[in-house]
């Protein structure tokens, strides 16, 4: 069994390599593994010089917030860090779609995380009114999912 103090060490020291992954077994068999969160590569779409208008700071500002929700509708939230799928498989039928009834426990799309599938149910009824999301997109942990009416 490891104790706190070891498991600190063996983070700072996947932390200060180059690493992506630390997996350490004792004589007991107890095991440890660690793997670093790979950084997010953000996208910014531009538009042509000739084609953009004059801008202030404060339009800026408002791009990147995230989206608004109307108080009406809620979200289902990211529950954890990982990659959204929106079917269970390339090619299938995507879990839901906008307009769509759902019911608590329905499941509404998949977050793969460490190689692990995460069903991720909705939380209450309701309709499908937006996808926030692409499937394919790594999503972090709280981020919304679906706007739900």
């Amino acid at each position: 069994m490891y104790n706190i103090d070891e498991i600190k060490e063996f983070i700072k020291v996947l932390e200060d390599s180059s690493l992506s992954v630390l997996e350490i077994q004792k004589e007991d068999g107890s095991k440890i593994y660690l793997e670093k969160a790979q950084p997010v590569q953000q996208i910014v779409n531009t538009v042509p010089a000739a084609a953009a208008p004059v801008a202030t700071a404060a339009p800026a500002k408002e791009a990147a917030a995230p989206p608004a929700v109307s108080d009406s509708s809620k979200t289902i939230d990211a529950p954890i860090v990982g990659v959204f799928y929106a079917a269970s498989a390339p090619g299938k039928t995507p879990f839901v779609s906008v307009g769509q009834k759902v019911k608590k426990g329905d499941v509404v799309c998949i977050i793969e995380a460490m190689k692990c599938m995460n069903e991720i149910q909705a939380e209450e009824d309701g309709e499908i009114a937006e996808i926030l999301v692409n499937d394919g997109d790594l999503v972090e942990y709280g981020q919304p999912l679906f706007k739900i009416n």
